[in-house]
């Protein structure tokens, strides 16, 4: 299948409008329903089979997710589950009616009371799919509050009763799933942070969307994906030629630390040197000179006067000195003291990487004005809580700039990156960059270990090591922004295999650095 229907993500408005293209040439509405349904039953069939959970509670929504569930509901039944439907809507689709007339034909008990799906221990929450926008009904929103006291397992088709499809906020309230079952192509929600509490795990059932029906609706290139494997791969530095040497292997210049955390500069550094970066100089305070040669003995130090706080108080460097680098990052343990360091580097005519302290002291500026008119290119690492600082018209609600939304992070790191020409990655759980031209990469997996100190000090390193050797390569086919998203993966992919061989109690920056090496071995050779 084409990687479009992989790495395709729709709001509820293109979903619906796929659908249409679909119905359009000829597919039946019942066709798709029936495809669609029998694919989930199979799924929980293997997931839960008969033989571990025996009974299983149906909740039943008015529309076509209701009428999913009732196919679901048949096909358990038949493969010898006790089933039992919760049908709180007197008033159904026709074929949502029809499906529940043929249940209720083959002896399934139909309930208008929750309470009998309480012995259940499997729960199938089909009550409403994509395109819900309104609160819940307060009957509805007791209900939902009720299963999800139980504790039981849940499995939610499409998406839990309540998301709001593009925003992933709860509307009122929202069915806490253990697996939800994606129906065609992955929705907005998925890659909400604020959904993720509901979703549990989460995969894409796939009932044979092709590609022309996708680019009927979407822009091509499509707008918003998920970075895969391959893609990041691809974007990646990994092959050098045969005869090279390190000026052509990229210069980065990383420019952090301070007396208060020394540490940053150290993890930013390590960063960098599993980027392979060819050669990586980094401008310290004076002090702090001897302790970063102890660490990286490879690498260039650059000691720089520092002022009473022990913060660096001027760069040993001229504005055509900074843009013989092929990448400049700064930031990490920098301390707001350092604003000066931070001004001059917005000059430097090669792309520039800001993150941490290089943020918080941006943010005393207008950036939206001051980075677009950067003749180099800009990328921006924030958090949420510095995203907020650096773009509080686009995070207000109150303001005529901002989203839809405040709590939808694709609209607002979208905006914020067509505003301010910068390339944006905001982290999170699901981090998301965005470019100037709207276009959006996502990350689809990452570890709650990365939640330590120093993380993302590695991070930017990577992002500085990786931008450096792509803008010496000149590669057309590597640009920046690919390569950012690619280093995002990466670095989440070093988070999930360190996880899973030390400990989800948190990764330490410093094994994270080391394992960015061993993960990208392991997948590089696995690709």
């Amino acid at each position: 299948m084409s990687s479009i229907v992989e790495t395709a993500i729709v709001s509820a408005k293109e979903m619906r409008q796929i659908e249409e293209q679909i119905f359009m040439v000829g597919m039946p509405v019942a066709a798709l329903m029936e495809k669609a349904a029998r694919l989930c039953s199979d799924r929980i069939q293997n997931l839960y089979p008969p033989d571990q959970m025996t009974s299983v509670g149906i909740l039943v929504g008015p529309g076509h997710n209701g009428g999913d569930a009732l196919v679901i509901a048949r096909e358990l039944y038949l493969a010898g589950y006790k089933v039992k439907v919760f049908r709180p809507f007197f008033k159904l689709k026709s074929l949502t009616a029809n499906h529940a007339s043929y249940a209720n034909s083959l002896g399934i008990p139909f309930y208008e009371e929750i309470q009998p799906l309480h012995e259940c221990q499997l729960i199938i929450d089909g009550l409403f799919g994509f395109g819900l926008t309104r609160d819940l009904p307060e009957n509805i929103i007791e209900i939902v509050n009720l299963v999800n006291s139980w504790s039981k397992t849940v499995v939610s088709i499409d998406l839990p009763s309540g998301i709001h499809t593009d925003t992933g906020a709860a509307l009122g309230t929202a069915i806490r799933a253990t697996h939800t079952l994606c129906l065609g192509l992955w929705k907005r929600a998925f890659f909400q942070d604020i959904a993720l509490e509901y979703l549990g795990n989460s995969e894409r059932i796939d009932f044979g969307i092709l590609p022309h029906h996708i680019w009927s609706v979407l822009p091509k290139p499509a707008l918003v994906k998920q970075i895969t494997a391959k893609t990041a791969l691809q974007c990646l530095p990994l092959l050098r030629p045969v005869v090279t040497y390190k000026y052509r292997q990229g210069q980065l210049l990383l420019i952090c630390g301070s007396h208060q955390y020394a540490g940053a500069a150290i993890l930013a550094a390590l960063g960098a040197r599993a980027s392979g970066v060819g050669m990586l100089s980094v401008a310290v305070p004076e002090s702090l000179k001897t302790l970063l040669v102890s660490h990286l003995p490879e690498a260039l130090i650059v000691d720089c006067p520092e002022n009473k706080e022990g913060a660096i108080a001027s760069l040993p460097f001229s504005k055509t000195d900074l843009s013989q680098f092929d990448a400049v990052a700064c930031g990490p343990g920098l301390t707001t003291e350092a604003k000066s360091v931070v001004h001059k580097v917005l000059q430097a005519e090669c792309p520039l990487i800001l993150d941490a302290d290089g943020l918080n002291i941006l943010a005393e500026q207008v950036v939206t004005e001051l980075l677009s008119q950067r003749n180099a290119p800009t990328v921006l690492t924030p958090h949420i809580g510095e995203f907020k600082r650096l773009f509080p018209e686009i995070t207000d609600p109150q303001s005529d700039e901002a989203p839809a939304s405040p709590t939808d992070r694709l609209s607002i790191v979208q905006t914020a990156a067509e505003q301010s020409k910068a390339i944006i990655l905001l982290k999170g759980a699901r981090t998301a960059i965005s470019n100037s031209q709207g276009f959006i990469w996502l990350i689809s997996a990452s570890s709650p270990a990365l939640a330590r100190g120093g993380s993302g000090d590695v991070l930017t390193g990577l992002i500085g090591g990786l931008a450096a050797q792509v803008m010496k390569a000149k590669n057309t086919n590597n640009n920046l922004f690919n390569t950012v998203a690619s280093a995002a993966w990466w670095h989440a992919q070093a988070g999930i295999l360190a996880a899973k061989e030390r400990t989800e109690l948190g990764v330490d920056a410093v094994t994270l650095a080391e394992y960015l090496m061993v993960t990208i071995n392991k997948l590089s050779k696995s690709a």
